[in-house]
């Protein structure tokens, strides 16, 4: 945390959450709005499984953008815990981003979020309109309209998380809807999720490509062990445990002689020198944790609690 007399009078902080149904473009864009990787993504639904921070700093205004799991109707325990910690979520920030993308019809998951946020009446609700780069105008501005007719929200954003198109509207537009507060982080900080969790992340993402659909809920990883290599400033030793449902699905993210899994571990260790800024030494090991996602212990042993 900051010095109160290191802030300006009218300076402005607070949180902002992106909500959408699963596979909008919620993390892509906090992603874009910090200016780097806090948040991994995936074409999978449900990548998303925590509440991540993005801090984005500006000169008159500290936003810190609260990134969600897609709120859906849960079909399994997992699923309910993460719902619950979108809607909890909701009630603790100053503004809402309800994300709809541009080129995908409004749906039954996008109405029944908009039904969940009308139950929200102090928050103001800002509807974004995400994935822009795929739509023609003609469907952006079809898109504008029906949002407009879905709910009456407090603003309509349509924006590009790819190309950067009107990023710095929806940040001013967020931004104005924040207390007078001085700065809640420290200046450069640009998450506040623990380094290790970070890592799990991106072993996660790693693995998520490629994989038959099934496949991705079944999947979470959890980082045992961080630590320098012993005689050694410059290299970090990382233990970590994938876990699966079933043997099958172990076969899959192992592969034919261990080569999916060598790849996994490749592709995720460059993400986390590039991360942490040093080499890395990954150990990745696979297990199988049966029904985890319906089985309560086990959500608590991969840090899913109540």
């Amino acid at each position: 945390m900051v010095d109160v007399s290191s802030s300006a009078a009218d300076f402005h902080a607070g949180f902002a959450c992106f909500v959408g149904r699963p596979n909008v473009g919620k993390s892509t864009l906090m992603n874009a709005l910090v200016g780097t990787k806090v948040a991994i993504t995936s074409s999978k639904p449900q990548t998303t499984r925590r509440a991540i921070r993005g801090i984005v700093h500006r000169p008159d205004s500290q936003l810190v953008i609260v990134d969600t799991p897609g709120l859906h109707r849960p079909r399994t325990l997992l699923g309910e815990r993460l719902d619950s910690l979108v809607l909890s979520t909701l009630t603790e920030v100053d503004v809402i981003g309800f994300c709809v993308p541009a080129n995908e019809p409004i749906g039954k998951g996008d109405r029944f979020i908009a039904e969940k946020l009308a139950g929200i009446r102090k928050t103001p609700v800002v509807a974004v309109v995400t994935k822009c780069d795929l739509a023609t105008r003609e469907q952006i501005a079809a898109q504008l309209l029906a949002i407009s007719q879905l709910a009456d929200f407090d603003d309509i954003v349509p924006v590009s998380a790819q190309s950067g198109e009107q990023l710095d509207v929806l940040a001013d537009v967020l931004v104005q809807r924040l207390p007078e507060s001085p700065p809640l982080y420290e200046g450069g900080r640009l998450t506040d999720e623990p380094e290790q969790v970070l890592v799990g992340e991106l072993i996660r993402e790693a693995a998520l490509e490629g994989v038959r659909d099934e496949l991705p809920h079944s999947i979470a990883v959890v980082v045992d062990e961080m630590m320098p290599r012993e005689g050694r400033d410059d290299l970090l030793d990382i233990y970590a445990h994938m876990f699966v449902e079933r043997p099958s699905q172990k076969a899959i993210v192992i592969g034919h002689k261990g080569s999916r899994l060598k790849d996994v571990g490749s592709r995720a260790r460059q993400q986390i020198e590039a991360l942490l800024g040093t080499r890395v030494y990954l150990d990745l090991r696979i297990s199988v944790a049966k029904d985890w996602q319906r089985d309560p212990k086990q959500l608590r042993r991969l840090g899913f609690y109540d």
